[in-house]
């Protein structure tokens, strides 16, 4: 029986065709919905129509992408190829079926989405910010697998289409048009009289231009190919992440026969999706959807006013995302000037973020400076954001709580005090959490929602509503001495300086942890952070887990080397922030010196899951991710552990810990961790 969609044809003799997939908050292109969608097809091009549009019934946008959850039910390549196969044919025959086509684009046209919106003659898409449409793919390991890399270059041409397909970025619409993947955007009153409009009318298909179309062509196909590759280096090496290199190797290969490239578009994404890179992507796709799936269970909760106390660059800046996501923002501190420094922040990310001027205008008008601090008895949330002392924190909850509404919430970003301690001047201990954002607070996806034992399971589900609805990712952790991300983090840093120690250039310590996977090299990070900030923290987490807080840190500091901030930390750095003098690295032990700076963060991930700071493997790795970038293709800590072996893992720590100290013993859990 048909469920995900039904057609209703017109007076004019249109047929709509209308997507609303079954048990699903989003449509998606599962297998099931494609077959559908074949048999639809048949039927609809029996009746002869004036006209056919795809729509969607969903009021999250036109369809999200393929069913990712299929693809860990794929047995092997043969099969993954014939399922693409498949799905080729069901979009060819919307290609060629003899009426005009429009695909009418609401909200999220992502992956499979835009792959079948390009099958369609036209595209007209919402003029709104809710429209985002993309190629993701390649953030799951894999690229375009409906025809998507075909039909791509052929509207817009390779050099739009492939930095589209290659970096996995979305567009809104006016720049989809802009690329020539959209032909008519409007606003929403207007969809159906535009899609209306382009029947009528039915200008001529859009295609790359001439100069575009002859890229395609050998010799030229080989030159783009190099300069395509060589930019894509610069961004991900191929070991790790191959699908983007398989892509334009795909094109190069391929690239003047479209018969031959949806061949090889079936064979190289089939390939790529039964590799590790891609499963393990697959696996931190569905973290990231568990995650999301957090709070669901305090949906009601729906917080419009936000209050946050402290005007530095955490506190400027929370408040800031939040007015950006849509909430009315008081904005406290002691003096004014913090107050005019965190606005002028926020400006700037408006303008950048959301590029047109009214909404801009809109979000500073959702940013208040409230030096008096009378937003503290309107908010359904308050943030406190102040320095990191006790007393001077508790002080301000004896000053604050009795003007709180009564359901508010009341929340801490504090990075290392137990909110134990600080919950102990509450009269009512039970509305208190801790969300510990992560700086930049622009870019970093996670916010750790700390609680204590005694937390009532609704406030810590209220607190990761409050997080989702400002478009982040929550993650409920235990209060304890660095809560997660810190705490796996330190040692990793910490080994990074031992080996600075003992004499291994930076650039080839940071080297072996990109190597690796790592985003970013340990020293940079220890830099970018502030030398000043890790030391305290190292000396915190120190007081509790015993880890040995190098000399040089503190000596580092002592001479007001604090990193990037400062000019001058284990680098030098020009008044831009800009490095100097970088070398380029080169040392025989690499794997070995990776070793020894990911062990120690794989063996506090284990005494972390061990204590229970989260409740399982699956939040831990997520964690780990989103905290710290912990390289996404080897899927976390716990999935990489479990992958490369236990025992081997616990063999090396025994190794190094032989020949380093007790700083390698493997910790209490790795027996559970098989």
């Amino acid at each position: 029986m048909d469920t995900h969609m039904h057609w209703t044809r017109d007076m004019d003799g249109i047929v709509w065709l209308h997507l609303d997939q079954q048990k699903s908050s989003v449509n998606t292109l599962s297998s099931e919905v494609l077959i559908e969608l074949g048999r639809a097809i048949d039927e609809i091009a029996q009746t002869t129509p004036a006209g056919l549009v795809l729509l969607s019934d969903k009021p999250t946008g036109f369809i999200a992408g393929a069913d990712v959850n299929e693809f860990s039910n794929i047995a092997n390549a043969k099969e993954a190829e014939s399922y693409i196969h498949q799905a080729h044919k069901i979009l060819a025959r919307i290609e060629g079926l003899p009426c005009a086509t429009v695909a009418m684009i609401t909200g999220f046209c992502l992956g499979g989405g835009l792959e079948l919106a390009l099958a369609c003659r036209y595209r007209v898409a919402e003029d709104a910010p809710s429209t985002r449409i993309g190629f993701p793919e390649v953030k799951l390991g894999i690229f375009p697998g409906f025809g998507g890399s075909v039909r791509s270059i052929q509207k817009a041409g390779v050099l739009k289409a492939m930095p589209l397909m290659l970096s996995g970025r979305t567009l809104n619409a006016r720049a989809a048009k802009k690329q020539g993947l959209v032909d008519l955007i409007v606003p929403k009153r207007q969809l159906v009289n535009g899609v209306k409009q382009l029947l009528l009318s039915r200008p001529a298909v859009a295609k790359a231009n001439r100069w575009q179309r002859m890229l395609n062509h050998t010799p030229l196909r080989s030159v783009v190919a190099h300069y395509l590759t060589a930019q894509t280096r610069k961004q991900a090496k191929p070991e790790h992440y191959p699908a983007p290199f398989a892509l334009i190797e795909h094109w190069k290969r391929t690239g003047d026969d479209p018969d031959k490239m949806y061949a090889s578009e079936a064979r190289s994404v089939s390939e790529l999706i039964c590799g590790s890179t891609s499963k393990n992507l697959v696996h931190v796709y569905q973290l990231q959807e568990k995650l999301k799936r957090l709070g669901s269970e305090a949906e009601g909760f729906k917080p419009q006013h936000v209050h946050v106390i402290g005007g530095g660059i955490m506190g400027g800046d929370i408040a800031a995302w939040c007015a950006l996501r849509g909430m009315r923002v008081t904005l406290q501190d002691r003096e004014a000037k913090y107050l005019t420094q965190a606005v002028a922040r926020a400006d700037q990310l408006f303008k950048k973020r959301l590029k047109n001027s009214y909404l801009v205008q809109a979000a500073n008008d959702r940013l208040m400076p409230d030096l008096k601090g009378h937003g503290v008895s309107k908010a359904d949330v308050v943030i406190e954001a102040i320095f990191e002392d006790i007393e001077a924190k508790q002080a301000l909850y004896r000053e604050i709580e009795p003007k709180l509404k009564e359901d508010a919430l009341l929340a801490t970003n504090t990075s290392s005090i137990p909110l134990e301690t600080l919950a102990e001047v509450l009269e009512s201990p039970g509305r208190f959490i801790g969300l510990h954002f992560f700086n930049p607070v622009a870019k970093m996806l996670l916010v750790e929602v700390v609680h204590r034992k005694e937390a009532l399971p609704q406030q810590i589900d209220r607190a990761c509503a409050f997080v989702k609805q400002i478009g982040k990712l929550p993650l409920p952790v235990k209060s304890s001495p660095g809560f997660l991300v810190n705490r796996i983090l330190m040692p990793y840093l910490l080994e990074a300086v031992n080996l600075y120690d003992e004499g291994v250039q930076p650039e080839i310590i940071d080297r072996a942890a990109l190597d690796f996977g790592m985003p970013m090299g340990p020293i940079e990070l220890a830099d970018t952070v502030g030398l000043d900030i890790c030391l305290s923290v190292a000396e915190k987490l120190s007081q509790h887990y015993g880890n040995e807080v190098p000399d040089t840190l503190g000596r580092l500091v002592k001479q007001g080397a604090l990193g990037r901030k400062s000019g001058q930390g284990f680098y030098t750095y020009d008044a831009t922030g800009k490095r100097i003098g970088q070398k380029v690295a080169s040392s025989p032990n690499l794997h070995q010196l990776a070793d020894r700076m990911i062990l120690r963060l794989l063996n506090e991930s284990v005494a972390c899951l061990n204590e229970q700071i989260v409740e399982n493997e699956d939040l831990l790795d997520a964690g780990v991710i989103f905290g710290t970038g912990f390289a996404p293709f080897r899927g976390g800590p716990l999935h990489y552990i479990h992958q490369a072996g236990s025992e081997k893992m616990q063999l090396r720590l025994n190794q190094f810990e032989k020949q380093l100290g007790r700083r390698f013993a493997a910790t209490h859990g790795w027996q559970a961790v098989v």
